[in-house]
């Protein structure tokens, strides 16, 4: 396969993977995120409109994932007034399923009366002020990030909160622009290198991805901002809240285990 501006090259709902889907773990698997911003663009496509907003997405990511075509196929669980539900699975060739996933869209309608508590807005410095970092030292492989970062508050590696600003460099599918759901998607699996990270490194493998939106984000870069990290006996959850330059959007959590097999 070409290994052009892109992850996947599109055969109906089958997908063909080009390298740059390969993930930090393992050289032979694809990246969360592709998974992720795959399940959101095949739910979208086939059950997206403009009255409902996607409003949750849950992707669970239960097996490695082989560097093979994954077919997405779709199943509408409820279509209501305000409500609609999907379940989406992901196979392999075999037919073996790699993750599942589930949207809830809720019908947009004329905001409330009344002030509600909120936080206060994020007051950090814009991604064009802030310098790009420098080439990852020490990676060893083929493995590089596919995406850009502009880090305004703490790193891997530090025990601090940590802000950043993302934006996507490729698409998703070759031709196709990735739509405001399918890069919040794919931000959402940073949560657990950024959530879950310390002193010595980031040590959990996210077993899931949660996303929640209030709106679509709007523009190409996403803050993320990390809301909470707990753990013990080997399994961590975390949290962030999702920023574009107009204040917050959404959240995002992730539940993992350490990343350690078994003898």
């Amino acid at each position: 396969m070409s290994e052009g501006n892109f992850f996947f090259e599109a055969e109906g709902n089958r997908y063909h993977p080009t390298p740059r889907t390969r993930g930090p773990w393992d050289p032979n698997s694809l990246h969360g995120r592709v998974l992720a911003g795959l399940i959101a663009h095949q739910v979208e496509h086939e059950h997206g409109e403009p009255n409902f907003q996607p409003a949750r997405l849950t992707v669970d990511m239960f097996r490695v994932a082989p560097m093979k075509p994954m077919t997405v196929t779709t199943t509408l669980v409820r279509d209501g007034n305000r409500i609609r539900v999907v379940d989406a699975s992901m196979t392999d060739d075999e037919g073996t399923e790699i993750a599942r996933g589930n949207v809830v869209f809720l019908r947009r309608a004329e905001q409330p009366e009344g002030e509600v508590w909120s936080p206060p807005a994020w007051d950090v410095p814009a991604p064009e002020s802030l310098s790009p970092p420098p080439p990852p030292e020490g990676v060893e492989g083929p493995w590089l990030p596919t995406w850009e970062t502009r880090r305004i508050e703490g790193d891997f590696g530090v025990v601090a909160q940590k802000r950043a600003w993302l934006r996507e460099t490729h698409e998703l599918v070759a031709g196709l622009a990735p739509s405001p759901f399918v890069r919040a998607a794919q931000a959402s699996d940073f949560t657990n290198p950024f959530g879950n990270s310390g002193s010595a490194g980031l040590q959990f493998v996210n077993a899931d991805a949660t996303l929640y939106l209030h709106r679509d984000p709007v523009g190409e870069w996403i803050g993320m901002e990390v809301a909470a990290h707990h753990s013990s006996h080997g399994i961590a959850i975390a949290e962030c809240v999702l920023y574009d330059l107009d204040g917050a959007f959404g959240r995002s959590s992730v539940c993992s285990v350490a990343n350690r097999r078994r003898s």
